[in-house]
């Protein structure tokens, strides 16, 4: 029988809007709160080294309420990883972050850093923190994951989503992958209604990181519809797992 599929949802641009004028409206916290019931099993935030949109009141806010598991995106940085450490999120995805970026343009290289990201895991891991990385669909690297010592991989569907020939492909061997060397698997990054349905049908993927097509579809349907709506759209592909 297939394994259920979870929906995270994003909601570092509600802190984004919020932002753009100063003040405390939206807060993120709230629409958090509100979201509950919607198909939302877990909220997942971004703290970025440069602030840009959840900032440090937001995340201890939002892992002190814990009405949904937290997933808290960050850079492995010493910084990092000692606010994950305080705030204690139900687990931590550890992204590449490039400050020019506009949003997180791939995944981890875990081969080439595994110095770096080996202690960080350790640390998260020992404070109770599950740990993801999110890396591309590569062989090497969902290796190298299982290797330094995570328990999740994420992975990046960005070349997916913008088109890229053989993507589909390469994500269901990634995938595929996880299961044989012991890691549970995530996947997300620019999925919408018209192309979550692959990705949630392969077996192996149990959760769904998206953020920011909900938050546009929400301008058109309002948010709680929007995530219903992908929430039936993932259901459903696995239908036909069923045994």
């Amino acid at each position: 029988m297939a394994k259920p599929i979870s929906l995270g949802v994003n909601i570092d641009h509600v802190a984004t809007l919020r932002n753009a004028r100063g003040g405390g409206h939206p807060d993120p916290l709230t629409v958090a709160k509100a979201l509950v019931g919607t198909g939302m099993d877990g909220i997942t935030i971004h703290l970025r080294e440069d602030r840009r949109h959840i900032r440090d009141a937001d995340a201890e806010a939002i892992c002190a309420w814990a009405g949904k598991p937290v997933n808290f995106e960050m850079a492995a940085t010493e910084e990092m990883v000692a606010i994950a450490m305080r705030l204690r999120p139900h687990g931590c995805c550890v992204v590449p972050e490039k400050r020019a970026e506009i949003t997180t343009e791939g995944g981890l290289d875990v081969v080439n850093n595994r110095a770096t990201l080996k202690p960080a895991i350790a640390r998260l891991k020992e404070a109770g923190i599950r740990v993801s990385l999110f890396v591309d669909p590569e062989a090497a690297q969902v290796e190298a994951s299982a290797e330094i010592g995570a328990e999740v991989v994420e992975l990046h569907t960005g070349a997916y989503a913008n088109g890229k020939r053989g993507e589909l492909e390469r994500l269901r061997r990634a995938a595929e992958l996880t299961a044989k060397v012991g890691l549970e698997c995530h996947a997300g990054h620019g999925l919408t209604f018209a192309n979550v349905s692959p990705i949630a049908a392969f077996p192996e993927v149990v959760e769904l990181n998206i953020g920011h097509f909900l938050m546009g579809e929400a301008l058109l349907i309002g948010l709680p519809a929007a995530i219903a709506e992908m929430k039936r759209l993932m259901i459903e592909a696995r239908v036909y797992l069923k045994s």
